[in-house]
């Protein structure tokens, strides 16, 4: 399992957005890690719950196919009453000092699958009571974090090991962005997006998802550097380099001299490319190194 260095990424995880201010608008850094950014995270979460109820509170829309591999709305549901309820139950492990463990990133997909796919014994109405009911609870206990939880007290995620508590809203909105992405995709909305604010603030936790997914057989003796540049105001520019399935990754002001370079219009094609549902990016320079970096990562 990754050696996690929050302290870094923490630093560098900004974007530059623009805030209404009296005399126009102003450009301001905004860190989706840090506890000066909870009040947006949380209105993001909510807002992207609304769109994914919206879709499930729809009866035809049961069980309709979605852009998740074979799985149905229905079984959207079922994975988020599996991963929330899941929150509470570790949540309330850490406060009480149980012990805890990770199962590893390379048996998440399987496991979820098989959890999800449990839940299709739910009637529909009782599905969807239970998930907004352990929703419910999770909000307020992320509401109520202080600033030294945010980042300071950490909780036991089932497939990546112990966490901060800012993981967790994050997760909560690449489950309802995305799967309602997913969903719209499904229902034949064929140009759909994840909203701006939603993949805007999950930019930094892509290069994490990449750094936890190098698969290490693809990553044997690979030794390469290449730009990743996403436009838009949560966008930037950055160094990725991978050696002998290392990840790492840092801000940069110029990305012309690197060997290859994969560019992205937008956040959301950014997000939606690394959850590999589409390969959004228009990549530039050594062909050998563009190959390399689209087969490095296992998707979860």
């Amino acid at each position: 399992m990754p050696t996690w260095p929050w302290t870094k990424r923490k630093q560098t995880a900004t974007a530059i957005v623009e805030t209404q201010a009296p005399q126009g608008r102003t450009p301001v850094a905004i860190n989706p890690m840090d506890y000066s950014s909870k009040d947006l995270v949380l209105d993001v979460v909510k807002t992207e719950r609304g769109k994914f109820y919206a879709i499930i509170d729809v009866p035809q829309n049961w069980e309709s196919s979605t852009r998740s591999g074979h799985w149905e709305v229905r079984d959207l549901v079922g994975h988020m009453i599996d991963v929330t309820e899941g929150y509470l139950t570790r949540w309330d492990m850490a406060r009480r000092g149980d012990p805890a463990t990770g199962m590893g990133l390379t048996v998440m997909a399987q496991e979820l699958d098989r959890v999800a796919l449990t839940f299709r014994n739910l009637p529909r109405e009782e599905a969807i009571t239970r998930l907004k009911a352990a929703s419910d609870k999770l909000m307020p206990l992320f509401e109520g974090m202080t600033a030294d939880q945010w980042g300071g007290f950490n909780v036991t995620h089932v497939f990546m090991g112990p966490l901060p508590l800012f993981f967790y809203p994050a997760f909560q909105i690449m489950d309802y962005g995305v799967h309602t992405w997913d969903m719209r995709m499904g229902l034949g909305e064929t140009n759909a997006k994840v909203d701006e604010r939603a993949a805007g603030v999950l930019v930094p936790y892509m290069f994490i998802l990449m750094m936890s997914t190098v698969d290490q057989d693809s990553a044997k003796h690979v030794d390469i550097t290449y730009g990743v540049v996403v436009d838009g105001e949560w966008g930037g520019k950055w160094r990725v380099t991978v050696k002998d399935g290392q990840f790492s990754n840092e801000p940069t002001d110029d990305v012309s001299s690197l060997p290859a370079t994969f560019h992205y219009k937008d956040a959301s094609d950014f997000v939606l490319t690394t959850f590999q549902r589409n390969d959004l990016s228009e990549a530039s320079g050594d062909p050998q190194v563009i190959d390399k970096a689209r087969h490095l990562y296992f998707r979860i």
